[in-house]
């Protein structure tokens, strides 16, 4: 069945069942790879894409339930929030591996968008359920905070 998806600001048409998982749709379909799989249950945030606008896990959101909903994948991500979480990423350094690191960009612009000077638990609770097996979560909460400094000044 075709369905119009609306990605970073192109309308695409991909051809698959209603109850696939955006997620594929987005890397088999679309080629938008830097999207993650990680676990397939909405417990690790790699495959964390925006859902108009609202941090979402792609791999269990099916492409019939996205309707004319706007999707942006970190391929697509940009604003003020994300060119300073991407700086500061890459400032201090916070990949390791970086497999996890999509879903933890997309979920700390999201915050820095709604909450421009996060305190520690805000961060905390903005980034609970994104995994980073290589545990750099200190690297990350540091590169937040400086996300936020670069946004203020």
């Amino acid at each position: 069945m075709a369905f119009q998806l609306k990605v970073n600001g192109d309308t695409r048409a991909v051809d698959v069942d209603g109850d696939t998982p955006l997620l594929w749709a987005l890397r088999d379909e679309l080629d938008l790879t830097d999207t993650k799989f990680g676990c397939g249950i909405a417990m690790c945030g790699a495959c964390t894409v925006y859902v108009d606008g609202f941090p979402t896990r792609s791999c269990v959101t099916m492409v019939d339930s996205v309707g004319d909903s706007e999707i942006t994948t970190i391929d697509g991500l940009e604003g003020k929030a994300a060119e300073a979480v991407q700086k500061a990423w890459n400032d201090l350094q916070v990949p390791q591996c970086g497999y996890c690191q999509s879903g933890q960009i997309m979920a700390a612009a999201s915050l820095l968008a709604e909450t421009p000077k996060p305190s520690d638990a805000d961060i905390d609770a903005a980034m609970d359920g994104n995994v980073c097996r290589c545990a750099t979560y200190h690297r990350i909460r540091a590169a937040i905070h400086r996300a936020a400094d670069m946004m203020e000044g």
